[in-house]
């Protein structure tokens, strides 16, 4: 007798990890508080647990299953892998700080699951509606985790406002995937792909649901205009929870946009594309000045995120393998970025004090300039100075707009690019020749000073591999162009 029916086989990976959130969130109910810690091993080891399941059930063709709702490729495998690997460090970092606050809590970990659960699905998703399904686990997820301290006012506030405004976001992609389906008969990407390209692209329908749709994906990435949600759930959510908002669901906007943009409307792409140009534009500039006169730093890398979103959209609207592929480049390396920048918030925060502010980093490399020197990485990395990796990954989708011909729009990003490096070395100045204020000796387990020191040089170390890197996106497009 199989228990494993083969049409199951490429989403194992998905059950495996669906399965154990479950099972933690029981294993949970009887654990007394000396034993808490076993419910983040039992994550921990979840996430291991699903990336050999991905390396061995790795796809060397696309296999679609579950009537063709569902896909295993190249790309869903990288970016599971990326999710996994993003998703251990964020969990790392925040244990420390969930324990001195009183949130270890067995919750945390199974809502980041379900997210991680919700990444997968999008990432191999190959119908609207799986799309969707994943989109709104992970959506779910992040919305209980950003209100998870309940004696916060200031998260509950967070928590509400993007519940709100991610309802209202997730109707209008709703309703615009619904007048494409009007339009072309059909919810699977491929073929709505093919009926479209039967169509004039002129179609008013398809125009209507094409905006609908682009206004969908700008509110999940945070893009302008539609940023509103950004600095506020940044600011408002325990850092913990703002950490794995910065990371995991920026790759799985990336899925979204492939399988939905260039997997199912590239035939329009006359049309996004020129929607696009203004959402990136608009995003590198208000993100990149508002930023500038942000005295917290949870507000500063909110608008940082938002400039880093239309630089990584500067890939998906050159409208080429290309491009998509130096997309993909740029997102993997801004969630490692992320990720490295929260977790040094976490390693300066206390129980009873949050290193959130700007002049908490002051004189930084007086009391520790072993972690001053990762800050400084990770910041000249998202300022995209040399010789960092967020240098190439910037350079990479800059470049990809340029063999397309547009001149004028790499231009105004290479202009935000330089005005986003003053609030990025402002934070440099701050740890190097300012007084410290703040004298507490920094705390932090042995796992996550190995981990953020990891997270930091890796920026700089990959660099002799970043054409191998380069190459796996480039495969990992291929299978869907």
């Amino acid at each position: 007798m199989k228990f494993v029916i083969p049409e199951m086989i490429p989403a194992l990976p998905e059950i495996f990890v669906f399965s154990m959130a479950c099972a933690i969130l029981v294993i949970d109910l009887f654990l007394s508080e000396r034993l808490r810690a076993v419910s983040y091993w039992l994550t921990q080891a979840t996430l291991v647990g699903a990336a050999v399941l991905t390396l061995k059930l790795a796809a060397v063709a696309p296999m679609f299953t579950f009537s063709g709702m569902f896909v295993a490729d190249s790309l869903a495998d990288l970016l599971k892998l990326g999710t996994y690997a993003i998703t251990f460090f964020v969990f790392a970092y925040s244990r420390d700080y969930l324990r001195d606050r009183g949130m270890y809590r067995g919750e945390y970990f199974v809502l980041g699951l379900f997210g991680v659960v919700g990444v997968m699905v999008m990432a191999s998703a190959s119908h609207f509606l799986t799309l969707y399904l994943g989109l709104e686990l992970m959506s779910l997820s992040l919305y209980a985790m950003i209100a998870f301290q309940r004696n916060s006012g200031t998260a509950t506030e967070a928590a509400m406002k993007y519940f709100v405004l991610g309802a209202i976001a997730s109707g209008m992609l709703l309703y615009g995937m619904s007048m494409i389906y009007g339009a072309t008969g059909s919810l699977e990407i491929a073929a709505v792909s093919r009926a479209i390209g039967k169509m004039s692209p002129d179609n008013i329908i398809l125009i209507f649901g094409l905006v609908f749709v682009i206004a969908g994906l700008a509110f999940k990435v945070g893009a302008v205009p539609f940023h509103m949600w950004v600095p506020d759930v940044y600011h408002g959510a325990p850092t913990a929870v703002a950490l794995y908002v910065g990371t995991a669901p920026k790759l799985a906007a990336f899925a979204l946009f492939l399988r939905l943009l260039v997997g199912g409307l590239e035939p329009l792409a006359g049309s996004w594309q020129s929607m696009l140009i203004i959402i990136t534009v608009l995003s590198m500039a208000i993100g990149n000045i508002i930023a500038i006169a942000q005295d917290n730093i949870k507000r500063m890398l909110a608008y940082s995120s938002i400039s880093h979103m239309g630089f990584f959209l500067l890939g998906i609207l050159s409208v080429e393998p290309n491009g998509y592929s130096s997309s993909l480049f740029y997102i993997l390396v801004y969630a490692v970025m992320s990720a490295g920048a929260f977790g040094m918030i976490i390693l300066l925060s206390r129980s009873g004090f949050e290193a959130e502010r700007l002049e908490d980093f002051k004189g930084l490399n007086q009391r520790s300039p072993w972690y001053a020197f990762l800050m400084m990485l990770l910041m000249l990395s998202m300022a995209g100075v040399p010789p960092t990796v967020g240098f190439y990954a910037k350079l990479l989708v800059i470049q990809s707009v340029i063999k397309v011909g547009m001149i004028p729009l790499a231009v105004v990003a290479v202009l935000f690019a330089v005005i986003g490096a003053y609030y990025y070395l402002r934070v440099i100045k701050l740890m190097y020749f300012d007084d410290a204020t703040e004298k507490t000796p920094i705390r932090a387990g042995r796992d996550v000073q190995v981990l953020l020191g990891i997270n930091a040089l890796v920026l700089v170390g990959v660099l002799p591999w970043v054409g191998i890197i380069m190459e796996l996106c480039r495969q990992a497009i291929k299978t869907l162009v």
